[in-house]
């Protein structure tokens, strides 16, 4: 078996590391491809942001000349400043079921990391704030929503082999579209919002959505510093991230609870285009665009993929707000499956209070961790 590092100037290289899951999943039906566009760009160095301040490298097990597995390694300088640490993730990992070649793929990416004095590394983990997190542990006959990772089951014995341990899960629920928001819920909401002077704002274009962002990143950047292994979006992540965000969502499935001139929460909604993926095969040409542009529009699907409450709006109501809009939005729209994506399980109330409302937690992602 032969390790071959992706020279990420060579287009030819670049697209073997690109479509090897493309060949992997081929008969899988729970499988959704990237991107396309968007997964070279991982590559490039001049034109995806994260390479203006970390670094990067891709490798590829061969065998007999033909590819078996990949493996991406990030020394992601701006976390490692920020939590005073010398770390590295492991991302993009994916694999035929051979032992062998997995073991193969993570022994370079520690000789990598440790080669630029890095202790530790961590993984499933990416590029920016908004990337996949964590390998799939459960939930295996589900189609994964959309940007979320897919992969097989024997992943999770892969990479404790290789000897990681858990770090934590993000647990994905489903909602039903018949489901049905206790009345309590609208009258707490109502009361809150009249008590507390909050107030929901709402959006009809995106320039709109983009004449907010600095701030809703700004109320990001609060809501979750308290969380483990937060490390704050500023900069141009910022801007590229706000893009990102805007370019996949509309703009009525967005809402931000204020006080004032202050965000106490938000609420981010998508709609989920992952059967157009399926169809174009990642690809926006020639066809894939329109196939894209129908779903987003149609998708009785809608993922809500990012939330936060200001800390010390916690316990005063402003996320019962938070969840009569989510539902408000839900009805609304017309949308008959919702995917909440991605709670760390360490969010115990969140969970809790989801479960209260019906939620079936379905998904398991589990990010993993090691010394080097």
């Amino acid at each position: 078996m032969e390790i071959h590092k992706v020279d990420t100037s060579d287009p030819r290289d670049v697209e073997r590391f690109v479509q090897f899951p493309f060949r992997l999943y081929r008969d899988c039906p729970q499988w959704v491809p990237p991107l396309v566009s968007s997964a070279r760009k991982q590559l490039d160095r001049e034109r995806h942001f994260f390479y203006s301040h970390s670094d990067a490298d891709f490798f590829l097990a061969l065998q007999g000349g033909k590819v078996v597995g990949r493996i991406a390694v990030l020394e992601p300088r701006k976390r490692n400043a920020y939590r005073g640490r010398r770390g590295a993730f492991f991302y993009l990992f994916e694999a035929v079921e051979d032992i062998e070649v997995a073991r193969a793929l993570f022994a370079a990416a520690f000789d990598w990391a440790r080669s630029r004095g890095l202790g530790e590394m961590s993984g499933p983990e990416g590029f920016a704030a908004g990337d996949a997190l964590g390998a799939l542990v459960e939930g295996f006959e589900h189609r994964p929503a959309m940007g979320v990772a897919y992969n097989y089951a024997y992943y999770d014995g892969f990479i404790r082999d290789a000897g990681f341990r858990k770090q934590t899960d993000y647990l994905s629920c489903y909602l039903p579209g018949d489901i049905q928001l206790p009345e309590r819920f609208r009258r707490i909401a109502e009361k809150v919002k009249e008590r507390r002077g909050f107030k929901v704002l709402r959006f009809r274009t995106k320039d709109e959505l983009r004449a907010i962002a600095p701030r809703v990143i700004e109320a990001y950047n609060a809501a979750f510093v308290e969380n483990r292994d937060f490390v704050p979006i500023t900069g141009e992540d910022a801007v590229k991230v706000a893009d990102r965000l805007i370019s996949l969502t509309r703009p009525d499935l967005v809402k931000v609870v204020a006080k004032g001139e202050q965000i106490v929460g938000f609420l981010l909604g998508f709609p989920d285009v992952s059967a157009a993926l399926r169809r174009c095969k990642g690809r926006l040409y020639p066809f894939g665009w329109a196939l894209l542009l129908w779903e987003f529009r149609r998708t009785r699907w809608i993922n809500f993929n990012g939330a936060g409450i200001l800390p010390q709006y916690r316990g005063l109501g402003a996320n019962a707000v938070l969840y009569y809009e989510m539902f408000k939005t839900f009805k609304e729209r017309g949308f008959l499956h919702a995917d909440l994506v991605q709670i760390n399980e360490q969010n115990t109330k969140m969970m809790q209070e989801l479960e209260a409302l019906g939620a079936d937690f379905y998904k398991a992602h589990r990010i993993y961790e090691r010394r080097l």
